[in-house]
C-alpha cells in the first residue's frame, strides 16, 4: 500500500504518447477523393435529369399535352396578363 502511493507521487506522467496508428479495419471505407468524386458523379446525374424533365415538360406544353401552371402560362401567353384593356 506504502509502496503504490510512493509510486504514483514520484512519477507524474506530464506527456501521454499517441498511440501507435491502426489501419481502418473496414475494408469498405472510402477516401476523401472518392467522395467528392461520387457526389461530383450525383450532382451531375442529378441535374441531367431535371434537365431532361424540364425539357420533356417545355415539349408537352408546346404540344398542348399537358395543363400548365401560371408561371408558364406568364412565360407563354402574356397577353393574358395584360390589364390595359379594362
Amino acid at each position: 500500500m506504502g509502496a503504490e502511493a510512493e509510486k504514483v507521487g514520484q512519477e507524474p506522467e506530464s506527456h501521454i504518447p499517441n498511440p501507435p496508428r491502426v489501419p481502418n479495419p473496414n475494408p469498405n471505407s472510402i477516401t476523401e477523393a472518392q467522395f467528392a468524386a461520387w457526389k461530383r458523379r450525383k450532382d451531375a446525374d442529378a441535374s441531367a435529369r431535371k434537365a431532361e424533365a424540364a425539357r420533356k415538360r417545355a415539349e408537352d406544353i408546346a404540344a398542348g399535352l399537358v395543363q400548365m401552371n401560371g408561371r408558364e402560362l406568364f412565360a407563354h401567353e402574356p397577353w393574358v396578363f395584360d390589364n390595359t384593356h379594362y
